[in-house]
């Protein structure tokens, strides 16, 4: 059988990949992409978009429940968990077929099956109909990751779930322990928290949230713990013990194994690079813990080789995964794009109360040297945010005290999410804290307290 040749070849159809394809469709090239499940991967399928949709019915959830304050009668407050799931899928299944629908619109050549590299310039594609040999110069490499399965701890879907268990629970937990309280672990104990599972959440560091500044850390634990969880920080889950119904946790915590009963465990103790399978050792491909080493423009060592997104390592989120294919896709067109840099991408955490950041922590500041001003502003302190019911938050910032520099901003409470954006594009062109200054926030908006947290820093803030 002939094979077909292209410009660009992408393995991997999750937010790196089919955004890499487009963009190189859109820059004239003739593109190929290949997915061995979904299109859209396991962020539009099992991650971002269905824990969000899941969220939001919590959130609602806890809202009713508050009705009395905002002067509104809620009897007989309940919920049906299929009827939360399916809503969940449902969204999930939309944008499923939207990114097919991008894919066509832009003629790329979508192929289902599994892919492998047998060498430098040659995929090779399992499908139901047989393998299918494809040529190109440029192969970009976007399988991304998987959950990662300590021994012992492994899901069996039953008793101990990963997070696509948890997407679609079998029921609903009672007494729930959730491993790891990285974003995916902690937005999973605030969604079955939150409907009403007694929730554990077990962290191996020694503060929840451990990639977030500590002060935020520190917030965030004392509104989980408000909300009813257990939160056991320096701790370690050394065995599971699965019975009937139940799951007898060994946890070491301060140099002590305290066992405790769950019907349920969640294991969210981060992920592994799906490196498998590609033929990438034989290429002479680097992997360094299941990621593949690359350069700032995501090249793999081999002539025409890319790797992008969650494969090429943290932060592992798919904003980063979109921007590398763009990149990468500008590259191959002989473009001049600038490389991505990781500590001009936000993180976010969908908990309640939602947590955001962008750039340096405080403390990651201060061991590079830098003389810093920080500044602070409580949600308390804000209009919008009380009318909103949504007094409980923080908003801060960290100068450079030398040049006026925005390093990091740090936030947590309603919305911060979409808040951190602001900070993102300041960042993004060189802002200092004078244009922040004097910059004119509408007002009554939660975006006021990013204005006083800059005047905060150079104690000049208005409302506090």
């Amino acid at each position: 059988m002939a094979s077909k040749a292209f410009d660009m070849i992408v393995i991997g159809a999750g937010p790196g990949g089919y955004v890499a394809a487009i963009r190189g469709a859109q820059l004239g090239l003739n593109v190929a992409i290949v997915e061995r499940e979904h299109m859209g991967g396991i962020c539009l399928n099992w991650g971002c978009i269905p824990t969000k949709a899941l969220l939001r019915s919590s959130e609602v959830f806890h809202l009713m429940h508050r009705a009395k304050e905002f002067g509104l009668k809620a009897d007989g407050i309940g919920y049906d968990l299929d009827a939360v799931v399916k809503r969940s899928r449902g969204v999930a299944k939309q944008l499923n077929g939207g990114v097919g629908h991008l894919l066509k619109k832009h003629k790329v050549t979508a192929i289902m099956g599994e892919a492998s590299v047998p060498a430098e310039g040659k995929v090779s594609v399992k499908t139901e109909k047989g393998t299918e040999e494809l040529t190109s110069k440029h192969i970009v490499l976007a399988t991304g990751a998987r959950a990662r399965e300590l021994p012992g701890l492994e899901a069996d879907g039953d008793l101990v779930w990963t997070y696509k268990h948890a997407l679609v629970p079998p029921r609903m937990p009672k007494k729930l322990l959730v491993i790891g309280s990285g974003a995916i672990g902690i937005e999973f104990a605030s969604f079955y928290n939150t409907l009403g599972a007694d929730t554990t959440v077990v962290e191996v560091m020694d503060r929840v949230l451990p990639v977030e500044d500590a002060e935020i850390s520190a917030f965030a634990k004392k509104a989980f713990v408000k909300q009813g969880m257990t939160i056991m920080e320096k701790a370690m889950v050394k065995q599971l013990d699965r019975g009937k119904g139940k799951v007898t946790a060994h946890i070491e915590v301060g140099g002590k194994v305290e066992k405790h009963d769950f019907d349920t465990v969640i294991s969210a103790v981060g992920i592994v690079g799906n490196v498998e399978g590609l033929g990438l050792e034989d290429l002479g491909v680097k992997i360094d813990r299941s990621h593949v080493v690359t350069d700032e423009y995501c090249r793999a060592g081999v002539d025409g080789l890319y790797a992008i997104g969650d494969i090429a390592g943290a932060p592992w989120l798919a904003h980063k995964a979109s921007h590398e294919g763009v990149m990468v896709a500008e590259l191959i067109a002989g473009g001049h794009p600038h490389p991505v840099k990781p500590e001009a991408i936000a993180g976010c955490t969908y908990c309640h109360p939602q947590v955001a950041s962008v750039g340096m922590t405080e403390a990651k500041a201060k061991d590079a040297g830098y003389k810093i001003k920080v500044g602070r502003f409580p949600f308390i302190g804000n209009g919008k945010a009380i009318a909103l019911g949504e007094p409980e938050g923080l908003v801060k910032t960290i100068f450079d005290a030398k040049t006026g520099e925005l390093l990091g901003a740090h936030m947590i409470g309603a919305e911060v999410t979409e808040l951190i954006q602001g900070y993102v594009v300041g960042r993004q062109l060189e802002t200092t804290e004078e244009d922040l200054m004097n910059t004119v926030f509408p007002h009554p908006t939660l975006s006021e307290m990013m204005h006083e947290s800059v005047l905060e820093a150079y104690g000049r803030a208005i409302h506090i």
